[in-house]
């Protein structure tokens, strides 16, 4: 009996979750559409199926986002539809407790977070970077491009001297006190994508509007390599846009982070930030659970009274709270004045502790 009404408590909360999700994305892909509708109308080559591509690759993400809610608003609608149709005075009835009740919720809740987890985010990651892929070609026709792998860092920026050719910079570390570049190689390309020419330095540092190479080798064709003490070559590359190129932790896969951290750190580059996102992907299964406790909390009293529009307030109360809370220690850890394991499992532990002993004090079966 025990196994039949868990299965049916659990199926009972999983589609009533799974609705709520597919509502809640269903609105916001509707606004997501209209404001890149409104940024594309200063541009004539983005037309209205690119543009429902690209809010539809954002839309995971943003599913990510708002899933602790819908745990939260899943269990409360459940709570409160058991508890319309009787449902909950009969299990009561039977002798059960609120905690046996619960743990089905619980074990769908911890499920999900484990799922979004291992298959939604990476999913999530690798449509996210497309979706700022052509958001930077198509909406902000961006020609500079970034990146990071284990041999060191790339950046891709236009030529100031011929506009249709381009340069590409490879440096093996980066000293971000300084700005200085490590071993860095800079090759020039035409409009035909035609390699042309290639500049070596030891170092070289960005300033403002412009890179200068160090004791420079400057390699062109066929011609003999000419040495320059200093040597500067325009960018309009600025030092925010490279840290704020790293500073997006969404678009790396779970699986991915611990070697990307890795890199960061090799690289020269702060990886606080990838640390504290991938700590909190770590946390979700335990924020889940403690949602079904909070909705369990503002549930099982109120629906007895019938204030359903309290029950919805109290609700919503409760996520915002815990988002605020989130988003105040994430930026705490960000900014490195409290260790990252407590900015990122501060908010899952204390919802869970808080929502356990509340219930623990309203239960008395």
């Amino acid at each position: 009996m025990i196994n039949t009404l868990n299965i049916y408590l659990a199926k009972n909360y999983l589609r009533n979750s799974l609705g709520l999700l597919l509502v809640f994305l269903s609105i916001i892909y509707l606004f997501d559409t209209v404001e890149l509708i409104r940024r594309a109308s200063k541009f004539e080559d983005v037309h209205m199926p690119m543009i429902l591509h690209m809010a539809l690759l954002k839309l995971p993400e943003v599913g990510q986002i708002i899933m602790p809610f819908v745990i939260l608003f899943g269990a409360i609608y459940t709570f409160w539809a058991l508890s319309k149709r009787s449902e909950l005075v009969i299990l009561r009835a039977a002798g059960l407790s609120a905690w046996q009740f619960l743990t089905p919720l619980i074990a769908v809740a911890m499920l999900l977070g484990i799922f979004q987890i291992t298959a939604i985010n990476p999913l999530s990651a690798a449509l996210l970077a497309r979706f700022e892929q052509l958001e930077s070609s198509h909406l902000s026709h961006q020609k500079n491009l970034i990146a990071l792998f284990e041999g060191g860092l790339w950046l891709k920026q236009k030529n100031e001297d011929d506009k249709d050719g381009y340069i590409i910079i490879h440096a093996e570390k980066v000293h971000r006190a300084t700005w200085q570049l490590d071993n860095v190689i800079v090759l020039y390309f035409d409009k035909d994508d035609s390699f042309t020419r290639r500049i070596d330095a030891p170092s070289a540092t960005l300033s403002k509007g412009q890179w200068i190479f160090q004791n420079a080798t400057l390699n062109a064709g066929n011609s003999p390599a000419l040495p320059a003490d200093e040597y500067a070559l325009p960018t309009d590359l600025t030092r925010e846009d490279i840290e704020e190129t790293f500073s997006s932790p969404e678009t790396i896969s779970f699986w991915k982070l611990p070697a990307f951290i890795k890199t960061l750190e090799a690289a020269g580059f702060d990886s606080t930030r990838m640390k504290i996102h991938l700590h909190n992907l770590l946390s979700l299964p335990v924020l889940f659970a403690a949602m079904i406790f909070l909705a369990a909390v503002v549930s099982l009293r109120p629906q007895r009274s019938g204030n359903t529009s309290l029950l919805l307030l109290s609700g919503i109360f409760l996520g915002f709270v815990i988002f605020l809370a989130s988003s105040f220690l994430k930026a705490l850890g960000i900014s490195q004045q409290i260790p990252i394991i407590l900015s990122a499992w501060s908010p899952a532990t204390l919802t869970l502790l808080l929502g356990g002993a509340a219930l623990f004090t309203l239960e008395d079966g």
